[in-house]
């Protein structure tokens, strides 16, 4: 009784120390008005970016999802993580310079500018349905079997589990509704922030308790273990029966990854945010170097726990991998602080997502509807939106517990209805200055018809080998060929000139192209290291893993000495100037 009051205890001190942190900074800060609520004033520092952006994406959704995946796979499935930073290079090379250039509060904006209203309110339709229907309930779900497996919630109620997960789903949505409700976006920035930290240390306090676990005491035992007994455990390269083959990652993942940073609402309205262009590419190259650290937070638990639990034979789903993992390992001392850092992720991630559709909502259907509304009338529509969300997404989530083992491959599965599309409009977008509107609104809706037929219907994943990530891929491909032979019929009766509205300094962060060499590199070392070139090998690495880590290494050295150079030169010449 004195250890569960003491982790209760402690759970309570911090979960509330955030929210008055959080509080404390949103008070000084003194955002007023619509982009005060919804943009933080366009003040967001790169630490506070960076910070929002990992904890909008990592939640427990990916903790229990991925270990699980790791549990009764391998390593290929943080090819959804680790392949991320490509995207964050892309956002901050590209992507992030026009949108402040064009002074954007939406992904949707843009796509109004450059094709047409209709087109707008498609795409934002296809973001509010997703999230919150898919996004949304499925971190609520996860975050609320974690709790239970880790507290022991359904014996000490004795209620039924139904009954226990949608208590937890309802007391941790509710909570993170406050923080979207009546903090806005900067009091959902900072919250992520402080609890991004606290994952940080909590994430990586399981790996090495594991090991530790593994070996008897001896954490070095317990690696040896990882390395050596199961060593195909460690492999990123999927194979075919793999939940993520390797040739996945240069199809249909590489333009899934680049929707979710470049083009998804509730991850680019924090670089909207942004204080200036430097401050938004700083947060985004340092969020692509946090998700490199995605193999030992989420999936190296995955393989202890397979190695503890006789071999991925003791766990009934492979979604309780993690939560068996930590409730069997942490000391009664750290259990509090954990299980407040995993509800501050679930509600992090609920709250960001409320704050980008209620965003959405007040902006590209209200505001178009009612032109002369006043910021106060935007910020009661963007709150009653947020509650509207969140009693909908409490209402889904607990239905989840009835969908297949392995929630996270089917949640992938569900967002292929909307971020193929979104992504092939926006690239042609800002590609191709002729396409009109009707080529764009035939892709978004066909795609939704189309994807639901072959995935849902004919189901040529399973029936004909066909994985459904190589068939986003060729979607992509299909959908932008679609769009560029419409425009012969379907083109603009002026080519597309985008227009400057930027509300802050654009100039460039000096070390962007010198970090995102990096960052680059990091990611080839990451799949060599864990590869049958590194340790998915019984025998250990070999001559070829060195030869090949010197050489990327030395390649982006030089890349990154060269881009240093022309930076220090064109900051001489603009203060000459």
């Amino acid at each position: 009784m004195e250890t569960e009051i003491f982790t209760l205890a402690s759970f309570a001190v911090f979960t509330a120390l955030v929210g008055l942190v959080s509080w404390a900074i949103t008070r000084r800060a003194k955002d007023v008005g619509a982009r005060g609520y919804f943009m933080a004033s366009g003040g967001l520092s790169g630490w506070f970016i960076a910070g929002s952006m990992m904890l909008t994406n990592l939640s427990v959704e990916q903790l229990v999802g991925l270990n699980g995946d790791a549990y009764a796979h391998n390593l290929s499935a943080m090819a959804w993580e680790c392949t991320a930073a490509i995207s964050t290079v892309a956002l901050a090379m590209f992507f992030l310079p026009r949108y402040l250039r064009g002074g954007f509060t939406t992904l949707p904006q843009f796509l109004e500018e450059r094709f047409d209203a209709r087109t707008r309110r498609i795409v934002s339709g296809l973001f509010i349905i997703g999230y919150t229907l898919v996004v949304n309930p499925s971190g609520l779900y996860l975050g609320a079997i974690t709790f239970n497996q880790i507290f022991g919630v359904q014996p000490l109620f004795g209620l039924s589990y139904p009954a226990t997960i949608s208590l937890l789903v309802v007391a941790s949505g509710a909570i993170g509704a406050l923080y979207a409700v009546f903090g806005g976006l900067r009091g959902v920035a900072v919250s992520d922030t402080i609890n991004g930290i606290g994952l940080l240390i909590a994430g990586l306090m399981i790996p090495v308790l594991g090991l530790f676990a593994l070996g008897h005491g001896d954490a070095l035992a317990g690696l040896h273990t990882v390395l050596h007994a199961a060593p195909e455990k460690l492999n990123a390269i999927g194979g075919a029966h793999d939940s993520v083959p390797f040739g996945t990652l240069f199809t249909g993942m590489i333009f899934a990854n680049l929707f979710y940073w470049c083009t998804n609402q509730s991850i680019v309205q924090r670089t909207f945010a942004a204080k200036s262009l430097a401050e938004g590419q700083k947060g985004v190259l340092i969020s692509g170097l946090l998700k490199l650290l995605v193999p030992l937070i989420m999936l190296m638990p995955g393989v202890i726990a397979y190695h503890i639990y006789a071999g991925g034979s003791a766990l009934t789903r492979p979604d309780l991998a993690y939560p068996q993992l930590v409730t069997d390992l942490l000391p009664f001392w750290a259990k509090g602080f954990f299980v407040a850092v995993l509800f501050g992720t679930v509600m992090s991630h609920f709250n960001a997502v409320i704050n980008s559709t209620a965003t959405l909502i007040a902006f590209d259907f209200y505001k178009p509807w009612k032109p002369s509304a006043t910021d106060e009338q935007l910020i009661r529509v963007g709150k009653r939106a947020s509650i509207a969300i969140a009693v909908v997404s409490l209402l889904i989530a607990p239905m989840l517990m009835y969908a297949p083992d392995g929630i996270y491959a089917v949640m992938r599965r569900f967002t292929g209805f909307f971020n193929i599309p979104i992504i092939a409009v926006v690239l042609v977008g800002f590609f191709n200055r002729q396409v009109g509107a009707t080529p764009a609104k035939i892709v978004l809706i066909s795609h939704v018809i189309v994807y639901s037929l072959l995935v849902f219907v004919l189901d040529v994943d399973k029936r004909y080998g066909f994985h459904f990530i190589h068939l986003m891929g060729t979607l992509f491909v299909l959908e932008v060929a679609l769009m560029l032979f419409l425009s012969r019929r379907f083109a603009r009766e002026t080519p597309y000139s985008p227009t400057p509205r930027a509300h802050g300094d654009t100039t460039p962060w000096r070390y962007a192209s010198s970090m995102s060499t990096f960052l680059i590199a990091f990611l080839v070392s990451v799949y060599l290291t864990f590869s049958p070139l590194g340790l998915a090998n019984a025998n250990g690495p070999g001559a070829a893993y060195g030869k090949l880590m010197a050489a990327v290494w030395c390649v982006a050295i030089v890349l990154a000495w060269r881009f240093a150079g022309r930076s220090n030169a064109s900051a001489r010449a603009a203060r000459t100037a």
